[in-house]
């Protein structure tokens, strides 16, 4: 089996607030509006992004088995335990004492973890096989 590099896992740090002046209006990808310089208020991005602080890691993605979603090296994942997995949901799982990347495909028979990158191969998981998703990615932080 050939999984990518391990992930990093941390945890959170739920009693600090990250208060961000948040724009009123949304950001347009073509022409911008010149009466779009109100602020609305602020936003606090571990509660945006945090909703069950108890279950709520951080992961630091490394390798590139998911490159083809536009999930790089270096970018941070917010992996929530809490929410059950379901079939296509990208998600962090445990296979035989590792850690990966993968979208979740729940089958009749079997249970497959698919890779973003041709040179990975999909992960079809065998019964008894030392397997769990260890959580599900919510949302991703880029560097650009």
């Amino acid at each position: 089996m050939s999984l990518d590099k391990s992930l990093k896992i941390y945890v959170p740090d739920g009693r600090t607030s990250s208060d961000i002046p948040l724009a009123e209006s949304s950001v347009h990808a073509g022409f911008p509006s010149p009466a779009d310089d109100f602020l609305e208020g602020s936003l606090d991005l571990n509660s945006l992004v945090i909703k069950h602080p108890e279950a709520t890691f951080f992961a630091r993605v490394e390798g590139d088995s998911m490159q083809d979603e536009g999930i790089a090296e270096g970018d941070i994942l917010v992996v929530d335990k809490a929410i059950e997995p379901f079939d296509g949901c990208l998600a962090v799982a445990y296979v035989e004492g590792e850690f990966t990347l993968k979208r979740v495909r729940m089958e009749p028979d079997r249970i497959l973890l698919v890779p973003a990158n041709p040179r990975y191969k999909i992960i079809e998981i065998a019964a008894g096989q030392d397997f769990a998703v260890w959580g599900v990615v919510r949302w991703i932080v880029k560097q650009v």
